[in-house]
This record gives C-alpha cells, structure tokens and sequence, in this order.
C-alpha cells in the first residue's frame, strides 16, 4: 500500500488507477465518524478540498464527514462560494474532537500554525500541495505533492481514478480552487493542474464563476485598500505595506497579490495586527524566489510560516496593536525580508510619492 507518499512523482505512478484511492477509502470505512480539517481562514483551494474528500467518502464508505475550519471566513468571493455552492462547514471551536475516529486534514499540514487542530492531537490522513514540513511516519496516509498547484487538482484525481460523477456544484467549486489557487494557470501551476482545469470546465456554472470573480464587497474594503496603498513602502524592488488592525485577514494577502502589479516591484511583503497576531503575506513575480523558505528564516524564532515559491505566509503570535510596536515589527521584518533575498538596501520611498 502507498502511505506517507511524499514525493510527487511517486505519487502519480499510482494514482492513475483505482488501487491507490481503494487502499485509502478501505481503511476509513467502518471505523466512525471523519473529521476533515482545513487551515484557518479558508481559502476556495481548501475549501473544495475538503467538501471534495468528503464526497469521496461518502460515496466509497457511506459516512458524512464534518468539515471543519478556524479562524473566518472574510474574503468576499470565498463567503460568495460557501453560499452560492451550499457548502456546509462548521467552526472548529464548536466540535469535540473525541466524537471522530478518524481526523483528515487539507490544503495544510500539522505544526505549520496556520490551522486550528491541536498539535498533540491524533492524524490520520493528510492531503496537500505544500512542500511537506516534516516526515510523516506517525500518519496513516500523507499524499504531500508540492509539484501540483492546487490540493483541489489531487482530489479531483482521487474522484476520477474512482470514476465519481462530479455533479456541477462540486465541479465549480474545484474549477474555481484551481483558478484562484494558480491564477488561470499564470501561477506555479503543473499539467494535472491544466488537466483537471480543462476537464471540469464544461461541467462549472458559468453564471455562478462570473459572480465569484466579481463579488459584492462592503464599504470598509475599499478603505483596507486605501489604508494599504497610503501605508506602502518602496524599497527598490521590494515593496511593503502595513494593515496595522483588521477585521477580515484574508485581505492581507488579497492586497499583496494586487500590490505585486506595481512597474519594477518584484517581491510585496504585507502586515496586518489580527486579534493579537500579525499576520504576513509575501508575494513574487519570480518563479525561482522560493518565498516559502524565504518566510521561514525571516521569523524564524519568532512565529510559524511555510507557502511555497513565488507566494507564502506566516504568523506571529502575542504582538502588541500599539503603533510603535507595529512600526518596530515592520522595520524589523522588511530588513530581514531584504536581507535574506539577497537585495541591496535602499532608503524607503512612499508609493503615493514615488516617481516613475
């Protein structure tokens, strides 16, 4: 049987067929009730990973997962996803966790800080696409493929090699996790990738994919951008903004990603104070940056973050919403940031007053 499968390629000797995902669903069937675990704040990639594992379970083995996530979930398209496609999620704070026999996670891995379920908690079954953080011996079953873009293109192999109808809500859920995940396949995207996007396109509904990439937003997010635009710091190629307070974390990244199309700007770092942690995203145009190893030495001993190579995140928990502390963090962090790329220091410009 292939357990604790780390290595991509391995991987997809298997997958190709049935065996692979029938040695995974014998294992879980009869043994109780499954929680499937995503990281906290959710994005469409774990989120159609989740409900995706949780079809294929149903349909293999008869049980209905409960899908749980931490955190919120603030970006507009992601809420839009959830009720447009009737997801059903429930908040990781309300479970008890003895209640499940078996607990999976997606889209995430244990000891990363970006998910909810506790470290000293059992595992059994692990699916993602970030390079993996440790060996994963002590669980079950670790399919960890940091070659694919998205962990959605690796559920949708596990319902093709099971030949599972993929009804259209679940089409278009997984349609629009690969997109937004590689961004059209324009972002760290690999031919299972571009396969599992062609394939399920003609099966998404078009009208539902039009309202999540141009979803309603509220008042306060047009503020959020303006905040991060007049907070902006060129530094050479390097671009910084600070959120300072926020009530919606999704938005730091969101800001990141938009912020990256600034002329000759080739690496964006944001910040931004959550309920006593600081959360970061950075963000590149080079594909050979490697962010994810690059955020890890920047806070290291200070915080837990991973991603991969032109985008990751991390945390730091127990920072101070105080101005000066906030100022100090960001001062502190854009210098390790500059100095582990590798970049020539330069003095700090504002966006609003930088001159093409």
């Amino acid at each position: 049987m292939v357990e604790n499968a780390q290595d991509a390629s391995e991987v997809q000797q298997h997958c190709c067929g049935s065996v692979f995902v029938d040695q995974l669903i014998d294992w879980v069937r009869g043994k109780g009730r499954i929680l499937i675990v995503t990281h906290d704040n959710p994005d469409p990639d774990a989120l159609a990973a989740a409900v995706a594992l949780r079809h294929l379970l149903l349909m293999g083995t008869g049980e209905t997962a409960v899908v749980a996530f931490g955190g919120v979930i603030g970006r507009s398209e992601n809420r839009l996803m959830v009720d447009a496609l009737e997801l059903e999620l429930v908040p990781i704070t309300e479970l008890d966790f003895d209640d499940f026999a078996v607990v999976c996670m997606v889209d995430t891995q244990p000891g990363t800080g970006n998910n909810s379920y506790p470290a000293d908690r059992p595992l059994h079954l692990l699916i993602d696409h970030h390079p993996p953080r440790r060996e994963y011996s002590d669980i079950h079953w670790a399919d960890v493929r940091p070659g694919y873009g998205a962990s959605a293109t690796i559920l949708f192999e596990y319902l093709r090699a099971q030949d599972i109808s993929i009804a259209t809500r679940l089409a278009t859920c997984l349609f629009y996790a690969i997109k937004s995940e590689t961004q059209d396949l324009g972002r760290e995207w690999s031919k299972a990738d571009r396969d599992a996007y062609l394939h399920l396109l003609p099966l998404a509904n078009n009208a539902i994919l039009y309202r999540l990439s141009n979803p309603p937003v509220p008042n306060d997010y047009y503020s959020t951008f303006h905040r991060a635009i007049d907070n902006a710091t060129l530094y050479g190629k390097v671009l910084v903004f600070n959120l300072y307070r926020i009530e919606n974390p999704d938005l730091i990244a969101e800001l990141a990603d938009f912020l990256l199309r600034q002329e000759q700007v080739v690496f964006v770092m944001g910040l931004g104070w959550y309920f006593g942690d600081e959360l970061i995203s950075v963000r590149t145009t080079d594909p050979d940056a490697r962010l994810g190893s690059v955020i890890q030495e920047m806070i290291a001993g200070m915080g837990t973050a991973g991603g991969h190579g032109m985008m990751a995140g991390g945390q730091i928990r127990g920072i101070s919403e105080d101005s000066a502390a906030q100022k100090e963090l960001e001062s502190l962090l854009t210098g390790r940031y500059i100095n582990i790329l590798g970049l020539q220091h330069e003095p700090g410009v504002s966006l609003l007053e930088s001159k093409d």
